[in-house]
């Protein structure tokens, strides 16, 4: 038994040196270690963030991944046919491939898979996209030697981001960004950057010191490409930055809240106990905590500012803001859930599984499938939008002295007229609303068949992410819009305040609004604006001055 694990520990080893991925003696330990099970949603956002990230394969993995390697072996000589093993791909599944061909046919999968165009992935993307493919090779379903998957992370270790199209997969695998990473794993002259240059793969990987060469053996092509893990990884990016952007929107609402002295009433915890949603309920304590120690949303403040009768309650944009908060955040949490399945799981096909009695067996099936993940791309887009409607409804009422009660028209500095004031910036948000509208538009129910019918039904789950990341671009902006109008509802209403101070949250975000940004007295060049306050969002500076007043959003399912 004792020479049975020495072996297996020299094969693992042997495995590793092949791939290019043992780390150099003194090397650091591994920040991350894959083992098929156990990759969690923080460990995600770490891959996108960190460019010196070293993730490693567990031994115990790359040993299953041996046996696995040597049952899917076993059942090929054994007469099985294999899609993608000894059989071809697609509508020409039923075309046989000689054990000659076996091998040289995996790199024709990739070559003829690298099909994509369109802008290149992130790097960061990038680099979750390989470890997550890695990750699930561990699970050792796949069929393939543990050397593949140390050389995705041999990539990633070494700083090699293969340039991966973002336009050609229909959400029915990675076939054409993965294609490209494939390529790039081999050594083909597909591109690559490394030390922020871009180079043909060859020379990308002797300037990283890896070996410049890799060769796939039977199966394993298809198992690279066969998936979803570029869908994932970008999924992961959205789903940081809708977090981040929903706590920037709290900050957003908390300065309208005291620019328009709003009724602190439609924050309060019973009602929203009431609802039942613990997000929603969360969502009106992180807005209570920002705007805490106000003397403006009171019947004080109110009055200040000529108010003489009960405003009785404020509009629903006002009044819901919570519950909406709410809705979206509980798909935030949910995402965990689906996020960290998808990470942990054979996401191929087909899959090599034990079979009762001993051995391993091929089982051809869906797993590839990306529906579920799409429609949560989907729905996440849809909240997305919605929260930039409700944003822009917002600034919508500091516009008007009736809907603000009482603050300038267009929230002019100056003389009113003579200045037009913020009208213009609004209208920016108001350009973009429509087509966020019509980029949240399902993409998952869009499907098409291709491929002689052979893949009659597709996911379409590409479209969805690359809409989604879209819609948040514009988020941004529209966010930004309501930043401004915010801070400078706020400087208006200040002479009428005196001594009533604003909230502890609200008066260190106004402040960290106009340590970059002067107020609008008299009107100015507006896109410079509005161009330094999408930046200022896109920082952690106004994140970390929330975060003093209120903890950072954790993305957890529903209690």
């Amino acid at each position: 038994m004792q020479k049975i694990k020495i072996v297996s520990a020299l094969v693992v080893v042997l495995t590793l040196s092949l791939a290019g991925a043992v780390p150099a003696e003194g090397s650091p330990q591994s920040a991350i270690t894959i083992d098929g099970d156990s990759l969690t949603l923080e460990q995600m956002f770490t891959l996108l963030d960190d460019d010196d990230v070293a993730v490693r394969l567990a031994p115990s993995a790359a040993a299953r991944m041996q046996r696995s390697r040597r049952g899917a072996l076993a059942a090929l000589a054994g007469g099985q046919r294999v899609y993608g093993w000894n059989q071809a791909l697609g509508p020409l599944k039923d075309k046989p491939l000689d054990d000659g061909e076996q091998r040289a046919f995996q790199q024709h999968i990739l070559r003829s898979h690298a099909a994509g165009t369109g802008t290149a992935l992130e790097p960061g993307v990038a680099r979750l996209a390989l470890v997550l493919r890695a990750n699930s090779m561990a699970r050792a379903a796949m069929g393939v030697r543990p050397a593949v998957a140390q050389r995705l992370l041999a990539l990633v270790n070494a700083g090699v981001t293969p340039k991966m199209p973002s336009i050609g997969s229909l959400g029915t695998g990675d076939l054409q960004p993965m294609a490209a990473a494939g390529l790039v794993a081999s050594g083909e002259s597909a591109p690559a950057v490394v030390a922020g240059r871009e180079l043909p793969a060859g020379e990308a990987l002797r300037k990283a010191g890896l070996p410049a060469a890799f060769r796939f053996e039977a199966g394993e092509a298809l198992a690279l490409i066969s998936g979803s893990s570029v869908l994932t990884a970008r999924y992961v990016d959205a789903l940081r930055r809708v977090r981040d952007l929903s706590e920037e929107f709290d900050g957003a609402f908390a300065l309208f809240l005291e620019a328009t002295r709003a009724e602190a009433g439609s924050l309060d915890a019973r009602t929203h106990a009431e609802r039942r949603i613990p997000a929603q309920s969360e969502a009106a304590a992180r807005l209570r905590s920002l705007v805490k120690g106000s003397g403006w949303m009171t019947d004080a403040g109110r009055a200040a500012f000529g108010e003489d009768h009960p405003r009785v309650q404020d509009a629903v944009s006002v009044r819901a803001a919570p519950h909406i908060l709410g809705g979206l955040r509980q798909t935030l949490g949910e995402a965990r859930t689906i996020v960290e399945r998808e990470a942990n799981a054979s996401t191929s096909n087909p899959l090599v599984l034990p079979r009762d009695g001993g051995g391993y067996e091929f089982v051809m099936g869906g797993n590839w499938d990306a529906a579920q993940i799409g429609h949560a791309v989907d729905t996440l887009n849809a909240e997305s939008t919605d929260l930039a409607i409700l944003s822009h409804e917002l600034s919508g009422r500091l516009l008007s002295e009736k809907w603000s009660y009482g603050l300038p028209a267009n929230l002019a500095g100056g003389k009113v007229g003579l200045n037009s004031g913020l009208v213009q910036i609004s209208t920016v948000a108001t350009a973009l609303i429509p087509e966020m509208q019509a980029a949240a538009f399902p993409a998952g129910v869009l499907s098409r068949p291709v491929k002689f019918g052979q893949e009659d039904h597709n996911t379409m789950a590409m479209a969805s992410v690359r809409n989604l990341h879209a819609n948040l671009d514009r988020l941004e902006t529209v966010l930004a819009v309501q930043w401004l109008m915010g801070a400078q509802g706020i400087d208006l209403a200040a002479p009428k305040m005196g001594s009533l101070p604003l909230g502890e949250g609200t008066k260190a975000l106004h402040a960290a609004v106009r340590a970059r940004i002067a107020p609008l007295v008299e009107d100015r060049h507006q896109t410079p604006d509005l161009e330094a306050m999408v930046t200022l969002l896109r920082g952690p500076e106004l994140l970390t001055v929330q975060r003093r007043v209120t903890p950072a959003l954790t993305m957890r399912a529903a209690a």
